[in-house]
């Protein structure tokens, strides 16, 4: 396997030093594009940076947009999701397991809205009933997914981010 360092221009619109959101793993931030070549086969890969997770990911040029890899929400967007936490609860009567594969689909989507639904119906206040495990699992993966990408849009560290987006709920 060899790597070269590729030129910072390409077709697909992100940049080394770009913050992007991968759905499966969050904000990361593109550190280069290199060309690699793979079993025979030549492909420019983005670089990315999951700092929280140290983890590096390698994607595919080609495989870029397919794989959801997206910019970071606008302000307006991150404004759209915070304005769901505020909404009530809407907590289906199902089992627990079908409501978990669908919170799960909706944190890996990477879309900030519907990860902002799981956190604010896996939310509880003081008074309520206590979660369980994977309840209390699920709701904390939501709570840092979207954490990470408001930190990242406003600009502000992610304590910052947590405590407002926690202030948010408690007022819901």
């Amino acid at each position: 396997m060899v790597t070269k360092p590729v030129s910072k221009t390409n077709e697909v619109g992100f940049n080394p030093g770009d913050h992007v959101v991968y759905p499966t793993h969050g904000v990361g931030k593109i550190t280069s594009i290199e060309n690699q070549e793979i079993a025979g086969h030549k492909l420019k890969l983005f670089v990315i940076q999951f700092e929280k997770d140290r983890m590096t990911l390698r994607v595919p040029l080609a495989k870029a947009k397919t794989s959801g890899l997206r910019r970071l929400s606008t302000k307006k967007e991150m404004q759209t999701a915070l304005t769901t936490l505020k909404g009530r609860s809407r907590v289906k009567r199902t089992m627990w397991s079908r409501r978990a594969q669908e919170y799960e689909a909706k944190i890996n989507s990477g879309d900030p809205r519907s990860i902002a639904e799981v956190v604010r119906d896996l939310h509880r206040n003081a008074g309520q009933p206590d979660q369980s495990f994977s309840e209390r699992q699920m709701y904390q993966a939501a709570l840092d997914r979207l954490v990470r990408e408001f930190a990242a849009v406003e600009r502000i560290s992610e304590e910052t981010a947590t405590q407002r987006l926690e202030a948010l709920l408690k007022a819901a």
